[in-house]
C-alpha cells in the first residue's frame, strides 16, 4: 500500500560529530556541534542557528546586568545552604571576569531571538557555567558547574530579564541626564553672552516683535532641563525589582527568603538604591517602567530636534540665510562645493533624534504585546532601550562640544533683522490702533521703506517720538517700551 503524506515520518537527522573545532554538546532536544573554543553550550549553539537575523548583539549593559543578577544570586542561595560554596564562589569568579571585560565575544545570540529572551539568560549561564567549571579544574563542555540547577538556581528568564532590563536602564541613564545637563549649561553661558544682542523674533518663520538672542537661547537651556528632569523622573519605578518571582510570580524554586536577599545583595553590587517588588506579579507581567523611561527619551528627542532645527536655520547662509549665529566648521560639507561648510553636528543629532523616536514606538508596542504572566517581547524592549540611551547620551554631548560651545553671535546681522522687522508696528497698535498700523505694516512691505519710515508719514506722529516707541532693544523688556 502506498505511503500517504500524513504517515510519513521525517528522515532521521544524522548525529553530529565532532572536529577539530567542534565539540558535541547535549540539551533536552539532543546533541549539538558547539565551536570547540566556545564558552558558551548547546542552547547558545542553536540560538545563533536559529536567529541569524541581524548581527546585533546583546548591549554590554545589558549582559553586565544579567551578570551581576546571576553574581547576587549565586551569593545568596550559598547563603541559603542551597549552593556549595565551592561553586558560588567559581560562579562569582567567572562573573567578575566578565565584568572586568573579558570572554565579551561569547555573548552571541541575536537581538531578536526568541521570545521573553530565554536564549540571552542561557547564553549567559552557560558562559559563566563553563568558565566557572575551568576554575574548579574542569573543561568546557564537561560542566562541574551547570548552567540550568547552579548558575540560574532560583532564577527563570521571566524573572531575570525583566531585572536585567532595569538595571541596564538604570546604569545607562544617568549619562543621558548629564549630557542634557551639560548642553542646557552651555546655553546658559550663551544666553547671558548675548543678552545684548537684539535680533528679529520669527513666528511661522515670519517677521515677529524683537527678542535679545539671550532670550531665545535660554529657551532652549530651560527646555533641556526639563527633559532632563522628566527622564530622571522615570528612575524610581525602574528600580522596584521583581526577581524572586522566578516563572510565573510565585516564586516557585526559590527560597522564602531569597527575593529580598537577592535585592539587597543587588543593591550592594551596583551602588543604586533598589526595593523588592510589591507585588512580583505586577513586576513581571508590565513594562511600564521602560515604557516611562523611554517616553522621556522621546520627549528629550524631540525638544533636541527643535532646538538643533533652530540652531541649522539660525546658522544658515553664510551669504542667502539667516546667518544669525557662526557654527564652528567640523569637516568639509561638500565633494563637488568648495569651500561649503554645513551644520554636521546639528544633523547627527537630528538623526539621532529621529532614531529615539522610532525606537520609542518600537518599545511601545512591545510593551503592548505582553500576554497573562509575562511579556514576551522583552529582547527588543532591552535593545532598544539600551540603545537609545547610550546614542542619546552620546549624540548630545557631541553636540555639545562640537558645536554648542563654539556658537557665535553675528551681532550686525542680528541688529539689521531686528531694525526691519515689519512686525515693529505691533508697539504702534496702542496708540494708533491695529488697523492703522496694519496699514503701516503694508506700506513698508509694498515700498521697501522702513517701519519708522512708514510710520512717520502714515502715523502723524514725530519721527523721535516713533523711533522712541519703535526701539528694538526697549520692545524686548515688556513695560519698558
Amino acid at each position: 500500500m502506498p505511503t500517504t503524506r500524513s504517515s510519513r515520518r521525517p528522515a532521521a537527522r544524522p548525529a553530529p560529530r565532532a572536529s577539530p573545532r567542534t565539540r558535541i554538546e547535549k540539551d533536552t532536544l539532543g546533541e549539538v556541534p558547539v565551536p570547540a573554543g566556545a564558552l558558551y553550550g548547546a542552547q547558545t549553539a542553536r540560538a545563533v542557528e536559529n536567529f541569524p537575523i541581524s548581527g546585533l548583539h546583546a548591549h554590554p549593559a545589558f549582559v553586565d546586568a544579567t551578570v551581576r543578577v546571576k553574581l547576587a544570586a549565586a551569593r545568596v542561595n550559598a547563603r541559603l545552604g542551597l549552593l556549595p560554596r565551592a561553586k558560588a564562589r567559581a560562579i562569582e569568579a567567572a562573573a567578575r571576569e566578565v565584568l572586568a571585560g573579558r570572554h565579551r565575544d561569547q555573548f552571541v545570540v541575536d537581538v531578536y531571538q526568541a521570545g521573553a529572551g530565554t536564549s540571552h539568560n542561557m547564553n549567559v549561564n552557560e558562559v559563566l557555567a563553563n568558565r566557572a567549571t575551568e576554575l574548579l579544574g574542569g573543561r568546557r563542555g564537561a560542566p562541574l558547574v551547570s548552567p540550568n540547577d547552579d548558575v540560574n538556581m532560583a532564577q527563570s528568564t521571566n524573572d531575570v530579564v525583566p531585572t536585567a532590563i532595569r538595571l541596564a536602564a538604570l546604569e545607562l541613564a544617568p549619562a543621558v541626564i548629564e549630557a542634557l545637563a551639560g548642553l542646557a549649561g552651555t546655553f546658559e553661558e550663551k544666553a547671558r553672552a548675548w543678552d545684548g544682542v537684539v535680533k528679529s523674533g520669527r513666528t511661522h518663520l515670519m517677521d515677529a516683535t524683537p527678542i535679545r538672542l539671550g532670550q531665545e537661547v535660554s529657551g532652549w537651556a530651560a527646555a533641556l532641563r526639563a527633559a532632563g528632569g522628566r527622564v530622571r523622573d522615570a528612575l524610581p519605578e525602574l528600580s522596584v525589582i521583581g526577581l524572586g518571582g522566578t516563572a510565573v510570580g510565585t516564586g516557585l524554586n526559590a527560597h522564602p527568603r531569597y527575593g529580598r536577599l537577592v535585592v539587597g545583595e543587588l543593591e550592594r553590587l551596583t551602588g543604586i538604591p533598589l526595593t523588592p517588588a510589591p507585588n512580583l506579579f505586577y513586576a513581571m507581567q508590565s513594562l511600564a517602567p521602560a515604557v516611562a523611561l523611554s517616553g522621556a527619551l522621546r520627549a528629550a528627542a524631540l525638544e533636541l530636534l527643535r532646538i538643533g532645527g533652530d540652531v541649522r536655520l539660525l546658522g544658515s547662509g553664510p551669504n542667502t540665510g539667516l546667518a544669525e549665529l557662526r557654527l564652528p566648521p567640523v569637516q568639509p560639507g561638500s565633494s563637488i562645493m568648495p569651500g561649503k561648510v554645513n551644520p554636521s553636528m546639528a544633523e547627527m543629532l537630528a538623526m539621532v533624534s529621529y532614531q529615539v523616536v522610532a525606537m520609542d514606538a518600537g518599545i511601545a508596542w512591545a510593551a503592548s504585546g505582553g500576554q497573562l504572566e509575562l511579556n514576551v517581547m522583552m529582547p527588543l524592549v532591552a535593545a532598544d532601550l539600551c540603545h537609545a540611551l547610550q546614542i542619546l547620551a552620546n549624540a548630545v554631548r557631541a553636540f555639545d562640544e562640537r558645536c554648542a560651545r563654539g556658537l557665535e553671535a553675528d551681532e550686525a546681522r542680528c541688529r539689521h533683522y531686528a531694525e526691519r522687522t515689519v512686525s515693529l508696528a505691533t508697539a504702534l497698535a496702542p496708540r494708533l490702533g491695529y488697523a492703522a498700523s496694519a496699514e503701516i505694516v503694508k506700506e513698508s512691505v509694498r515700498t521697501g521703506r522702513s517701519i519708522v519710515e512708514a510710520a512717520v508719514e502714515r502715523g502723524g506722529l514725530p519721527a523721535r517720538q516713533v523711533r522712541r516707541i519703535l526701539d528694538a532693544a526697549k520692545l524686548t523688556r515688556p513695560g519698558r517700551a
